[in-house]
């Protein structure tokens, strides 16, 4: 605990004093009473237990918890002081879990491997509230590892899963686990079973409370949260919130958001590794013979090309549900498809399903209003890439165009109401601004979260900011009032989003007793061979994207010929400079050139070009130039310069990690640019230029991918 650590840097400048007649005396003298602690943490694994893509039937190479067991089998070799911990959304995910296990009281494959891996804590998820709280009662008494959630309890104040934390001894040194989940369970599932019946409070309370029984007890305190570091919906669902409630933390292990994410700047390591079980986030502790904390520093560790433990994979409950499921899927033709469903797209990486009216989503939108009997409704496109491509289909493809275990409710909305949710869904896109050939996804909503609406007709007008980009919606041809009540159909998690948002306002007066992938697979087998159909319902407007430009057309070579990034969340405008390139990424910089020939880069500009990969820097102003690697650019944008004021060449020398760096530079107006070889000597990336254009070769952060949940 930080108590134990609050005298350290009172010592630092003791043990830096001594540090050279240790390192005489000998390394085994320096390590004497030393302990070292290494803890792997996973999260949002989803039922990956094989690592097998069900939709497509093929091995994986890169994820699934067979993998994990090799690497922590292998670590707990290296260091048998190794703790296991996984923070939640574990049993929910693929089809082995939602629609052959997870429903039942047999025994749970995915929980039969947590148990052959040793996991020391398990920390619930949202996703494991899919089902009710009777069924994931079930699957807790299965688990030989304590299941965390101090967050949760009973309507009588007594702990939901019995345990707000655990403590683990290894080597001498007593680590306590905390487990909170995101309070925010009620939004998305408060209609199943037993969950209106349970309290979700504070995650930084419950550590509070938590922190304050252990007492003493531990010598290090851990924090493994099922929520992002910052708020989805109020800050109480924020990770951040824990530590600034809770100094006492040591380390803080987070999930929910499917996003890498890696801190060692604070006092507090902190991680998340991404969904399916694909990495995970190892945390190594050293501390001295007293038991207190010396260092401590988080990494990801990446799962591809790790060889499986069969070990894991022979688990006969874990192998009879590879083989039960993969039966299930190749037994069972549920029908064909006369062709392709989704449109081939136009940019390497950008969903013609979120950009234009695709069969998938009309086919899914058709069987809900079949099912239901609802005037409107909402389909989001889950997977950028679903599709029912010609041929037969199984029930893979139903899971590739529908993946999670979702009901249907009906509501009655007005016709304000139904507007009003779809600018929620035309959120996610980005504001369209002249110049720009792309059309581009705001990357503060994710793709679970774009809906398209079927019984209407509408417009995008994406010229338009957020809020007012909903144009000439009709229903059954006549304009949609705002005094217009009309029965909507929504799956039960974008209900209660709905309404806690304050969006629509009435209760539910149907829900389905099926889930939507059983109505697709009924409707399959009476519309076999199933054609595409698209009724062009909805479009984008307010957008010239200049399709017929040659420098757009050779834009879009470049990114389908992988040597450019797909401009996801940012669209290539024609009016920018576009002229620094960072692992493919197009950005603009104001550059100049020097009078020996050469082309300049404003430093600020590469900064804020540098976000979001391994090389990103900070560059501030400290009487003279500071540069800190891993440290993400904190100031503002500068706007582009646009007066050819004078350039004075100039020698500095940059302190980069407190280290003189001496590159020659351009001062004008105060900001200082550098070349394609500064750039290099300041940071030790791979910067070339060449036509005025600077490339460079930084590793990419993993920290923008998948989906939420």
């Amino acid at each position: 605990m930080k108590q134990y650590r609050r005298g350290y840097r009172s010592i630092l400048a003791v043990l830096m004093t001594v540090a050279l007649v240790l390192a005489m005396v000998g390394s085994a003298f320096a390590a004497e009473g030393e302990k070292h602690i290494t803890i792997i943490g996973t999260s949002d694994t989803h039922g990956n237990i094989w690592g097998y893509s069900y939709e497509d039937m093929k091995e994986s190479s890169a994820d699934g918890l067979a993998r994990i067991s090799t690497y922590v089998n292998e670590v707990r070799r290296e260091n048998p002081n190794t703790i296991l911990v996984d923070a939640g959304d574990t049993i929910q995910g693929t089809i082995l879990t939602d629609d052959l296990y997870s429903k039942s009281a047999n025994p749970h494959p995915v929980v039969a491997a947590m148990n052959y891996m040793k996991y020391d804590a398990w920390t619930l998820g949202n996703h494991e509230f899919n089902w009710g709280v009777d069924n994931l009662k079930v699957v807790m008494k299965q688990s030989n590892a304590p299941v965390l959630a101090a967050n949760i309890k009973n309507a009588d104040g007594s702990l939901f899963t019995g345990n707000a934390y655990t403590i683990v001894e290894r080597g001498g040194v007593k680590v306590a686990i905390i487990g909170v989940d995101t309070p925010n369970i009620p939004r998305w599932d408060g209609t199943k079973n037993g969950v209106a019946d349970l309290k979700f409070e504070s995650m930084a309370d419950a550590v509070a409370a938590a922190v304050k029984e252990i007492g003493s007890k531990a010598d290090v305190i851990m924090v493994s949260a099922h929520a992002g570091y910052e708020s989805e919906y109020t800050e109480a669902d924020a990770a951040k919130t824990i530590l600034e409630k809770n100094p006492e933390v040591d380390i803080l292990q987070m999930g929910h958001t499917h996003t890498t994410f890696i801190n060692n700047d604070g006092a507090v390591p902190m991680g998340e590794a991404k969904n399916n079980a694909g990495e995970v986030v190892r945390w190594d502790i050293t501390l001295d013979a007293a038991n207190k904390i010396t260092s401590a520093k988080a990494e990801t560790v990446s799962m591809k090309d790790v060889e499986p433990d069969q070990g894991l994979r022979d688990v006969p409950a874990v192998k009879e549900a590879q083989e039960k499921t993969v039966s299930f899927i190749n037994d069972n033709i549920l029908g064909h498809a006369s062709a392709d469903f989704q449109p081939v797209n136009e940019i390497k990486g950008m969903p013609e399903g979120r950009l234009q009216d695709t069969a998938v989503i009309d086919l899914i939108g058709t069987v809900q209003l079949e099912y239901s009997g609802a005037d409107v409704t909402g389909v989001a496109l889950f997977k950028d890439g679903s599709d029912l491509k010609k041929g037969d289909l199984n029930y893979g493809n139903v899971f590739d165009i529908y993946k999670y275990p979702n009901v249907l409710y009906t509501v009655k909305v007005t016709g304000a109401e139904m507007k009003a949710y779809m600018e929620w869904a035309a959120e996610c896109y980005n504001q369209w601004v002249p110049g720009d050939v792309t059309i581009s996804f705001n990357s503060a909503k994710p793709g679970y979260l774009h809906d398209h609406f079927i019984g209407l007709n509408y417009e995008i007008n994406l010229s338009k900011p957020a809020g007012s980009r909903i144009e000439n919606v009709t229903f059954k041809g006549a304009p949609l009032t705002d005094d217009m009540e009309l029965t909507l159909c929504v799956n039960d998690y974008r209900f209660t989003g709905l309404k806690t948002a304050g969006i629509i306002h009435g209760e539910k007066n149907w829900e389905s007793s099926q889930s939507v992938r059983d109505m697709l697979v009924e409707y399959l087998g009476k519309h076999d061979p199933l054609d595409p159909v698209v009724d062009n319902n909805w479009k984008i407007t307010g957008v010239d994207l200049q399709k017929d430009s040659p420098e757009r057309a050779a834009y879009i070579a470049r990114i389908n010929a992988g040597e450019l990034a797909t401009p996801y969340s940012k669209s290539i405008n024609l009016n920018d400079s576009n002229n620094v390139i960072v692992n493919g990424k197009i950005n603009s910089a104001s550059f100049a050139q020097s009078n020996e020939g050469g082309t300049f880069y404003r430093l600020r500009d590469l900064a804020e070009a540098f976000k979001g990969t391994d090389a990103a820097f900070n560059v501030e102003w400290k009487g003279g130039v500071v540069v800190t690697k891993g440290g993400e650019y904190a100031a503002a944008a500068l706007p582009a310069r646009t007066v050819d004021t004078a350039a004075n060449s100039v020698s500095i020398s940059v302190s980069v990690d407190g280290a003189a760096v001496p590159v020659s530079a351009i001062l004008i107006d105060g900001n200082y640019y550098v070349s394609a070889d500064g750039l290099t000597a300041l940071l030790g990336v791979t910067a070339a230029e060449s036509g005025g254009v600077l490339t460079v070769t930084a590793q990419p952060a993993a920290s923008t991918s998948g989906q939420g949940g």
